[in-house]
């Protein structure tokens, strides 16, 4: 009896707690009011089964209870019940599935008009591509992939030379205009997610999801990565800009093109049979190289280059500084500290983090450019240990 009142208690209380609870979904920030729908229908048919479910095995637990006198009767089949039971589920499967397809189907078929953006997931940043003025993207291909061309764009499309390249956390859009969403990993499986937006695509290595959606409200909002990729998923994180299209012009007109972008990552031109010597410029060109490289290799993923807590130490300050490590020993943070940590990073550990770099092949100009950048971040007052993460 205590069970059959436990069931009918549980059902009230659950559909009370549904109608009452504060947790409903966001407002929209986008044109998908459909997927609200479908979840709604998704709820109200598993809602039915669970009060009906529930509601049944209380009355046969209270209707067949133990009674002195009373015996159970065995049978161990019943065909009519089984057919019964096989075509209800068989209609509230397809109850449950047909709306979904339907709202996938538009989901993933954007209108002619729709604006292109490509979005990149590595381990663990984001990086962005517009067309240019031609209309179209450039072709990609992971061989070409290096530290002045991190999106591994074809330098021989003539199509990817005015696209935009915005290697970064942020990206802007423009209010009330269809949005189609390329997406491809340079890695391992993730996933872009804009919570507001009720928009999400699994980026799977080796192929390009997409996806389509209209930002109808403007604001700043969470891009999250919604699978598990490593170590620094929790750290995979971005923003989106929703405003008028007068402000995303503009700022669209400030992001370099990827023929800008590989003139920059150029090696200066030096006259034939002078070598190459240091200089401002080169010393300029250097850090720009670090830079590219610290992007391209992933490196801005765990290290943050603006003070902020990450899975490794940041950058900002790192020169100069001393590092104690997990042995009770210390050193100071110069060009020697850093080829070693960058070569072989897992030789010794820094006190406070884990020994989770990999170790990944460099040659010493990429060790060079690498300390350049971070030397550039600013440096740490000698003697002064930078905080780890515990």
């Amino acid at each position: 009896m205590a069970m059959a009142i436990a069931l009918v208690v549980l059902v009230v209380a659950s559909v009370l707690f549904h109608f009452l609870s504060p947790w409903w979904a966001t407002p929209l920030a986008s044109n998908w009011k459909q997927m609200d729908d479908t979840l709604t229908i998704t709820l109200v048919i598993t809602g039915i089964f669970f009060i009906v479910i529930n509601l049944f095995i209380g009355y046969i637990v209270w209707r067949y209870r133990h009674r002195e006198g009373h015996r159970a009767a065995y049978q161990p089949e019943n065909r009519k019940m089984d057919l019964w039971l096989t075509g209800l589920t068989a209609v509230g499967i397809m109850a449950l599935l047909a709306p979904g397809l339907i709202v996938y189907a538009d989901y993933v078929r954007p209108p002619r008009e729709a604006m292109v953006l490509e979005v990149v997931g590595q381990q663990w940043q984001w990086a962005f591509r517009f067309p240019g003025k031609s209309g179209e993207l450039g072709t990609s291909d992971p061989r070409f992939v290096n530290a002045g061309n991190p999106l591994g764009l074809n330098p021989d499309d003539p199509n990817g030379q005015d696209d935009v390249i915005v290697v970064g956390p942020e990206v802007h859009l423009p209010l009330n205009r269809p949005i189609k969403v390329l997406l491809r990993s340079k890695d391992v499986l993730h996933d872009f997610y804009v919570p507001p937006f009720r928009a999400r695509m699994n980026m799977v290595p080796g192929m390009v999801t997409s996806f389509w959606f209209t930002p109808t409200q403007a604001g700043k909002y969470d891009i999250l990565c919604a699978q598990l990729c490593g170590v620094g998923h929790y750290n995979m994180r971005g923003h989106v800009v929703v405003e008028d299209q007068a402000a995303f012009d503009a700022w669209l007109a400030k992001q370099p093109t990827f023929a800008l972008t590989m003139a920059k990552s150029a090696p200066p031109a030096t006259a034939p049979g002078s070598a190459a010597t240091p200089s401002a410029a080169g010393g300029t060109d250097l850090v720009e190289q670090g830079r590219a490289l610290a992007q391209s290799k992933g490196c801005v993923g765990c290290h943050s280059i603006d003070g902020s807590p990450g899975v490794g130490p940041t950058w900002k300050g790192l020169f100069g500084s001393t590092q104690a490590f997990v042995d009770g020993s210390s050193a100071p943070v110069d060009d020697a500290f850093l080829k070693k940590e960058i070569e072989d990073p897992q030789a010794r550990v820094v006190k406070g983090f884990g020994p989770l770099m990999p170790k990944m092949p460099v040659t010493d100009a990429e060790v060079a450019a690498l300390s350049a950048y971070i030397r550039a971040l600013g440096t740490g007052a000698a003697g002064t240990p930078q905080a780890g993460k515990q």
